[in-house]
């Protein structure tokens, strides 16, 4: 049975901590909120205020416990917990847009910052000056709005508004292997998705990378080649493997849905909430008459007879998915977090996650 927990009224960005027994999340708002879990229910831990806008990505770094947090304020912090309470250090990322998502890298020794200045900061400590400083990766046309570390700490790929998914070299000099050859910034590989690229993730190999689009479709790359499945529902807008033959992708359907690579070709299996998809749907208006029917009643009386019961766990869209011991966790735009067990996946659609 799935887990709900309705934390606040709005979630804009969430991370776990190594075990999973403390997230992070905002609200929406400037606030970093780091709750724990007592066996029972999530409790509010610390309310960390140090940006003054919006914060839009949040990662948890499982071996240094370090959180690092970018914002619409066009800042980063990287907080580390010393004798109990969160310490915030300033992160120089030098842009002059909103930073819309950030990753720890592999290795944890550095973090990629997406912004809405079509570049991706990387940023890594410079112990000679005591400080989080970053270098640009300047090759986009427009915001980036995703990026994934390749498990080799050395690739990044990013995904962007000018309809591309983009693997690139985030080598730092004095931070990395000095045998590597590629240069920060070089251009690996590039491949037009044919819509906003909402999020890219690697395999835990690194042997395919998976990028969701706005147009509803979700795409599988290889090295020799990269299949598209269009799906006929919403876009799908954030997603995480489970291993490498099973791909778990939520967005503006509430429901989280399941793909898997069978006979080298992926799959849509189907939704993991089975009930919702049980449940009879809104039927459409086909008529000029109902139509103004309906919107003359919203304008009116505020209400609309079209309306009905969400039957889906999530009562607003998925903007955050995480892959953690057994289980999914999902949060929404609703303010809740839901936990989805292994278990309750491969019986509703006869699946093996193994």
């Amino acid at each position: 049975m799935a887990q709900k927990h309705q934390l606040c009224n709005c979630i804009s960005a969430l991370a776990f901590n190594a075990d999973h027994t403390k997230l992070a999340l905002s609200p929406n708002n400037h606030e970093l909120h780091i709750y724990n879990f007592d066996g029972k229910e999530w409790k509010s831990e610390a309310i960390l205020k140090d940006h003054y806008q919006i914060i839009t990505g949040i990662d948890w770094a499982p071996k240094t416990n370090r959180i690092v947090t970018c914002s619409q304020d066009r800042n980063a912090y990287v907080y580390e917990n010393v004798d109990g309470k969160w310490k915030p250090t300033l992160v120089l990322l030098r842009i002059n847009r909103a930073a819309t998502c950030v990753k720890w890298s592999p290795q944890e020794n550095k973090f990629a910052v997406g912004t809405g200045a079509k570049l991706v900061s990387i940023c890594y400590f410079d112990e000679e000056g005591d400080w989080w400083v970053s270098k640009h990766i300047k090759k986009h046309r427009s915001s980036v709005i995703s990026v994934s570390w390749h498990p080799n700490n050395i690739l990044l790929a990013t995904g962007s508004t000018d309809f591309r998914c983009r693997i690139f070299s985030a080598f730092i000099k004095g931070v990395d292997d000095p045998n590597e050859t590629q240069a920060l910034g070089e251009l690996v590989a590039e491949y037009s998705a044919g819509a906003w690229v909402h999020h890219v993730d690697w395999s835990p190999s690194g042997d395919c990378l998976a990028f969701t689009c706005h147009n509803s479709s979700i795409g599988f790359m290889y090295q020799n080649e990269t299949q598209f499945l269009r799906i006929k529902d919403l876009p799908l807008v954030v997603g995480g493997w489970v291993g490498e033959t099973n791909y778990i992708a939520g967005g503006y359907d509430r429901n989280p849905t399941l793909f898997q690579l069978k006979n080298d070709k992926w799959e849509r299996i189907g939704y993991v909430d089975q009930k919702a998809t049980s449940q009879t749907q809104k039927k459409p208006v086909n008529s000029f008459k109902n139509a103004r029917s309906m919107f003359g009643g919203m304008v009116d009386r505020g209400t609309s007879s079209t309306i009905t019961k969400v039957e889906t766990l999530h009562e607003n869209n998925i903007n955050q998915l995480w892959i953690l011991d057994g289980k999914i966790a999902t949060g929404g735009i609703d303010g809740r977090v839901i936990f989805w067990p292994f278990s309750l996946v491969k019986k509703a659609l006869n699946v093996d996650l193994n």
